[in-house]
């Protein structure tokens, strides 16, 4: 059973549990959060989750990521996920730390960003389609309520677009 790294609100380790613990009894934990940005700085990478997962199944995502394990830090989840969603080998940017809190779902996120063409693999557990979206298009998107994108990746990119973009 894969372990998740536990945190309170601040974000400081206070142990580990289970992903299913985590999820049935709204652990606070840890999560990378990455986005991906071609190296002309105009188009950001989204994909669309696929409709097995468990949490936020085929919506859009502006960003790719997951748990950071009970063994890792955030700076290694964020190149191991990375590396796992889409086949991108890089060393991730810290951007910047938030909170996140949708109904059970409670989680501190570090959120990275990484500049790169690809080419990538998508991960086919996970990701359903993938492909560019300009900067303006992805923030059009993220700024209407209509769009099928998961709760979390919208606050985070919303965030990114603040510091960043």
């Amino acid at each position: 059973m894969e372990h998740v790294l536990v945190v309170d609100e601040n974000g400081t380790p206070v142990g580990s549990a289970t992903r299913e613990r985590v999820r049935a009894e709204g652990l606070w934990h840890a999560c990378a959060a990455i986005v991906v940005r071609s190296l002309d700085g105009e188009r950001l990478f989204v994909h669309r989750r696929t409709d097995t997962k468990d949490v936020y199944p085929g919506l859009y995502d502006p960003t790719c990521g997951g748990v950071v394990a009970a063994d890792e830090t955030p700076d290694e989840c964020a190149a191991r996920e990375l590396a796992e969603e889409l086949g991108v080998h890089a060393t991730p940017e810290f951007c910047f730390t938030t909170p996140f809190v949708d109904g059970t779902i409670r989680y501190l996120a570090h959120v990275y960003q990484v500049r790169t063409d690809g080419p990538f693999t998508l991960q086919p557990e996970e990701v359903a389609w993938g492909g560019w979206m300009d900067l303006a298009d992805v923030r059009a998107k993220v700024d209407d309520p209509e769009w099928p994108v998961v709760p979390d990746g919208r606050a985070l990119i919303l965030g990114w677009f603040s510091c960043w973009a």
